[in-house]
């Protein structure tokens, strides 16, 4: 799977590359989550603008994401929209994830619950 990243002062924001996460690519995003969070990422925007799909593994994988993160860091979520945010609706995820419309505001909140 590949996955765009780019630092904001001590926020990374990470953007999958793939329209689909599920399958086979969930549990490479999940690996690849992993790594980030195992080299000290603290603070994550998953920017999922160009996802279309996502299955229950995906969802579990960013689940799973969150948890490593409990206690020494955060996992937002931005650019969801179309089928994935109904996803997000009908597992009721989108009351356990931060979802904001647009990296930029996700960006200013870590930053701001950072200070």
């Amino acid at each position: 799977m590949q996955l765009a990243q780019e630092k904001i002062a001590q926020v990374l924001v990470v953007k999958p590359l793939e329209a689909r996460i599920v399958g086979v690519v969930a549990t490479e995003f999940k690996q690849a989550m992993a790594t980030l969070i195992d080299e000290g990422q603290e603070a994550i925007v998953l920017d999922l603008s160009e996802v279309d799909l996502m299955d229950s593994t995906g969802l579990g994988t960013l689940f799973a994401s969150l948890k490593m993160l409990r206690g020494k860091g955060d996992l937002v979520l931005s650019g969801v929209s179309g089928k994935v945010m109904s996803l997000f609706k009908i597992t009721e995820m989108d009351q356990i994830f931060r979802i904001f419309a647009n990296r930029d505001d996700a960006v200013a909140a870590l930053l701001a619950s950072r200070r």
